[in-house]
Parts: structure tokens; C-alpha cells; sequence
């Protein structure tokens, strides 16, 4: 026992995986177990006269669920959200974090990164609503600000969820990118425009390439988060459903089915995480 302690004590690699033995074994349980207990209700069925879960395997749910064409507008309509809102909070970030890591001045830098970080210490509800207030057709905010040049609120529904989420998860997507410019080092910037090439040239050719793996860390955070959100489609959605909400009407009735729904969410997230594995963006975060 004292030689093991000697050997952990002279490699740290060692003592720093003993420290994380228990924080790995409670992910292994805690979340892996939960998604395998999903995935194994996603085979049972329920007793429609009392409502109770049959552990009975079957395929039932599943080929309900790619047979029905709603289910699979649900499925088109929740993925393309969540594309258009990592899309949004990627053209919004990249100016915002580049003035905040290049342009922007030593002291001026913590207080912008503060302003970014505040709206996360707000209650997610209160910022829903918010946007419900300010989207709201009529008498809206929106509809205030925009009504005299001759615009109106979008008011509730796609475009809608759309703004909410985007707005959720913008700072998720500006730490990121801003963390990978401030690495960028300034003379490279210095030596592109010495060398003639335009501002578009040096975005696209030195510093697109340099902060990507940045661009996959918030991709996966906007992506997965709207990907699963269903709160702010109940709030500003108007009738439009997405996964989650599908999930939260079926989770008391029919928990098999909810479970079988909620692995579309996992099985995206998967096939996405696999891609990006493969554009070895995640070794060089």
C-alpha cells in the first residue's frame, strides 16, 4: 500500500486520475445510465386500459414514430431551428468576439465580457417572457418600435422561437470564439495585411482556419440546447411544437413513446458529435 502511494505521489498523472475515478464513475452511472434506461423503455409498451408500463419488448413505438408524418415534421422542424440558431449566433458572435479579443482595449475587455455573461444570471423564464412582451402582435414592443416605418412583429411561432433561442444561447457561442481569438496571435493579422491580402482575404484564410475548433465548441452548445429546448416553444412558439414538446405531452401518458421520441435529440446530437470528431476539431480545442 505505501509502495502505491509513493508511485502516485511521483506521477501525477496517476494521482490526477485517482481524484477523477469518482467524478467519471458518477457520469458512467448518472448520465450514461439514465440514456441506456431510455433507450431500453423506448422498447416497452403501455396498457391502454390502465396506463401501466409493460416491459414487453416490441418495435411499436418506433415504427409509429416514422410512420406518422406529423412526428416527422416535428423531427424537420426541431432540426432546422436548431440550425438557424447556431447559424444566427454564429454570423452575431464572430464580429462581437473579435472586437472584444482584438479591437477592444486591456480593461475595456472585462467589462464586455461581464455585459456578455450578465444576461446567463437572469432567470430563463423572465427572459422568455420578455421576448413574449416584446413579440407580442398589436401592442407589442416590437410592434411599437417597427409600426411607424412600416414594419410589424413577427409575432408568435418559427421565427419567433428562432429569435428567443438565438438570444439564449448567444453567449455560449461568444466565449468560445472569443477565447480561440484571444490565442490568435496579432502578428499573423499584421503579416497578412503586409503581404496585400484584403480584410475578407485574411478572415477567411488565417483566421476562419485558426479559431474553427472554437466555432465547433459553441456549434455544439447553441446546437444541442436548441435541439432539446421545449420552454420557449410552449412561451413564443404560438401552435408550433417541437421534440421537447412532444416529450413533455407524452411523458405522463405514455412514457415508452416519450422515451422513443426523446432518442431522435440523442441520436442527432450522436451522428453530430461523430462528425465533428472526424474533422479532428476537438483535439485542438
Amino acid at each position: 500500500m505505501q509502495n502505491i502511494s509513493n508511485t502516485m505521489h511521483k506521477n501525477p498523472k496517476l494521482r490526477l486520475a485517482a481524484l477523477l475515478t469518482a467524478p467519471i464513475l458518477w457520469l458512467v452511472v448518472a448520465y450514461l445510465g439514465a440514456l441506456a434506461t431510455l433507450l431500453v423503455t423506448a422498447f416497452f409498451t403501455i396498457d391502454s386500459f390502465t396506463g401501466n408500463v409493460l416491459q414487453i419488448f416490441n418495435l411499436g413505438n418506433f415504427q409509429d414514430m416514422l410512420t406518422d408524418v406529423a412526428y416527422k415534421n416535428v423531427v424537420l422542424r426541431t432540426l432546422g431551428i436548431a440550425i438557424s440558431v447556431t447559424i444566427i449566433c454564429t454570423i452575431l458572435a464572430i464580429p462581437m468576439a473579435f472586437y472584444m479579443a482584438k479591437i477592444a482595449k486591456p480593461r475595456s475587455r472585462k467589462i464586455l465580457v461581464a455585459l456578455i455573461l450578465t444576461p446567463l444570471w437572469a432567470s430563463y423564464l423572465v427572459k422568455i417572457y420578455a421576448w413574449r412582451t416584446m413579440l407580442e402582435p398589436g401592442n407589442g414592443v416590437l410592434e411599437w418600435l417597427l409600426g411607424p416605418i412600416g414594419f410589424k412583429s413577427p409575432g408568435f411561432g418559427g421565427p419567433a422561437i428562432v429569435i428567443g433561442l438565438s438570444y439564449l444561447w448567444l453567449p455560449y457561442m461568444i466565449l468560445p470564439i472569443y477565447a480561440g481569438l484571444e490565442r490568435l496571435p496579432n502578428n499573423l493579422l499584421d503579416a497578412s495585411g503586409d503581404l496585400g491580402a484584403h480584410n475578407w482575404h485574411t478572415f477567411r484564410r488565417v483566421v476562419l482556419p485558426l479559431i474553427f475548433p472554437s466555432l465547433v465548441a459553441g456549434s455544439m452548445f447553441t446546437f444541442s440546447l436548441s435541439l432539446g429546448d421545449y420552454i420557449t416553444a410552449t412561451i413564443i412558439g404560438g401552435k408550433l411544437q417541437m421534440l421537447g414538446n412532444v416529450v413533455y405531452q407524452n411523458f405522463s401518458i405514455n412514457l415508452p413513446f416519450a422515451a422513443t421520441i426523446a432518442t431522435i435529440p440523442v441520436t442527432i446530437m450522436a451522428i453530430y458529435l461523430w462528425m465533428v470528431r472526424r474533422t479532428g476539431a476537438l483535439a485542438n480545442l
